[in-house]
């Protein structure tokens, strides 16, 4: 226990003696936290839009004053023709064009139906994809509450009453009813800086002690190989438990998002990952010999893949089937519906237990390689 506890000082004066550490520990996170959290907002407000007016009437402008007043769209110029609406897609100064033909307030008045012609920038799918939807709906209850205007005045002027019946849905949105992206992807965030950090620097720190050459001096000591692994690990759990204290106080101070379910399901859930994200590091450390190349390596072969096939920023379910039984073997993927399943739906042990035995497993499965392989470079 002395030996393991000595290792255990030894790593913090180690990281006392680098003043650079510190921000990179403490700092950095809550600094990406923040900037990510309102970086990956998939809220889409204020697109860019140049308006073709080819009718000029009270009915058109109604009409693009009900774009603008949605929120959802911002006029950023007025194309004199159809020609010139190029210009402000090709020059990136408007990501959709709305183009209202002639006669648009006289079909519409008349009730024979009004076109309207939407041309949306294919080069930001997301942007425009989202652009289109608020566009049909804003034109769609536009010319619907037109019509039934039109029609409200004509069976008036005939001395009869006009009686539409309507269906009118009650939408319900749970989990989070507001939409906010910044609600789904901040937990996200978290959990995939605390991937990152606490692998990094488990790699690195190994790492740095060989290219030193203090590895050897420790490897003649008559410390025991599970002391010095303990020693080494001890660290950077203490370490990770503090920037998820702090990350979690940003993510509900700052950004307002609502821890629902349990804390305390939530840290053992940050502590079975913290597991598995300091098996990799040790791994890492097993195959590289120099900080570079263990940065390379966590960088190519663990961090992006996590990201990308975890359900962070893609979802599962569109990628093709063989990706998606892949995604199986990363416990990054269990973790985020862990944490998005505790901070929005508020669930419990009793629907996330199976994927926290599954991070589990693989975590201690990661770790026990990891552990081998150590001790085989220490003999």
């Amino acid at each position: 226990m002395k030996s393991i506890l000595h290792i255990i000082r030894k790593e913090f004066l180690q990281l006392r003696r680098d003043p650079r550490m510190f921000p990179i520990i403490f700092v950095a996170p809550i600094f990406q936290l923040i900037i990510l959290g309102y970086g990956t907002n998939l809220d889409v407000r204020n697109i860019q839009t140049v308006v073709c007016d080819l009718d000029k009437t009270a009915q058109s402008r109604e009409l693009v004053s009900k774009f603008v007043n949605s929120g959802y769209f911002e006029v950023s110029g007025y194309a004199q023709g159809i020609n010139d609406v190029d210009h402000y897609l090709d020059y990136g100064k408007a990501s959709i064009a709305l183009v209202i033909p002639r006669k648009f307030g006289d079909n519409l008045i008349g009730n024979r139906g009004a076109q309207l012609q939407v041309i949306v920038d294919g080069s930001e799918p997301l942007l425009t994809t989202a652009g289109m939807q608020y566009a049909g709906i804003i034109a769609g209850n536009y010319t619907q509450a037109a019509a039934l205007k039109s029609l409200s005045s004509l069976a008036a002027a005939q001395g009869a009453s006009l009686k539409i019946p309507r269906v009118n849905p009650e939408i319900r949105i749970w989990y989070n009813p507001e939409l906010k992206s910044r609600n789904f992807m901040v937990p996200g965030v978290l959990a995939t800086l605390l991937m990152i950090l606490t692998m990094l620097l488990t790699s690195l720190a190994i790492v740095k002690e060989k290219e030193v050459g203090t590895m050897e001096q420790l490897m003649v000591t008559p410390i025991r190989p599970y002391a010095l692994i303990i020693g080494k690990l001890a660290p950077f759990v203490l370490i990770g438990t503090i920037d998820i204290i702090l990350a979690l106080t940003v993510a509900v101070f700052w950004f307002n998002v609502p821890i629902k379910g349990s804390l305390l399901m939530l840290g053992f859930a940050c502590v079975v990952f913290l597991m598995t994200t300091l098996g990799l590091g040790l791994f890492v450390s097993t195959v590289s010999k120099t900080q570079q190349q263990a940065m390379m390596t966590a960088s190519f072969f663990v961090v992006m893949p996590m990201i990308y096939l975890s359900g962070f920023a893609f979802p599962i379910e569109n990628m093709p089937r063989a990706i998606q039984y892949l995604t199986y073997a990363l416990p990054l993927r269990y973790f985020i519906i862990i944490i998005r399943g505790l901070f929005l739906k508020g669930v419990g042990w009793h629907e996330l237990w199976p994927q926290l035995l599954a991070m589990a497993l693989i975590g201690f499965a990661i770790l026990v390689v990891s552990i081998f392989r150590f001790q085989k470079k220490l003999g």
